[in-house]
């Protein structure tokens, strides 16, 4: 499996660009700790009108980390693949986490899923930017794909459940 992964990888190294580098630092920068989600999820507990929101994106955040952060990345503690091939210029400072699965694939996915309670619209630009996000840690040698696919999936249920506490709240099974 490694081996598809670096070849999937060094495909996307093929590709880079100093425009698109730019573009990739960028939005891996928005994703780190959350800190993109976490204000706009405090923007929608600000309002009254969409404070019911703000509360499914809060749950889904806070499941993404217990999952990711507490439970998974230690207990994989799976090293980042610029650690097998030194010879990659990182254009961004090395992370100090694990690499499995990747903390900006799932906290973009949770908060898409989650903002789709309150607008498929907005839904559907959140889907925009955490699959750009997801890419974002590829191109820039971060994660392994499949890391990045399970923090997809992670996301995903994290933001379903979320849904899910809200339910009743949301007047929607």
């Amino acid at each position: 499996m490694n081996n598809i992964e670096f070849a999937v990888l060094d495909a996307i190294q093929s590709i880079r660009f100093p425009a698109l580098d730019f573009i990739m630092k960028y939005l891996t920068y928005l994703g780190d700790a959350g800190i993109l989600f976490i204000i706009l999820t405090l923007l929608l507990l600000s309002f009254k009108k969409t404070r019911l929101f703000g509360l499914v994106c809060a749950t889904a955040l806070i499941f993404d980390l217990l999952a990711v952060n507490i439970i998974i990345k230690p207990l994989v503690a799976r090293a980042r693949p610029f650690t097998f091939r030194p010879e990659i210029l990182l254009l961004v400072k090395q992370p100090v986490d694990f690499s499995f699965p990747s903390g900006h694939s799932a906290v973009s996915f949770a908060f898409a899923i989650a903002i789709g309670t309150y607008s498929p619209k907005y839904q559907l630009w959140a889907f925009v930017l955490a699959a750009l996000m997801s890419f974002s840690r590829l191109y820039l040698y971060l994660h392994y794909p499949s890391d990045v696919l399970a923090g997809i999936a992670i996301g995903i249920i994290c933001g379903y459940l979320a849904r899910l506490v809200w339910r009743r709240r949301l007047n929607y099974q």
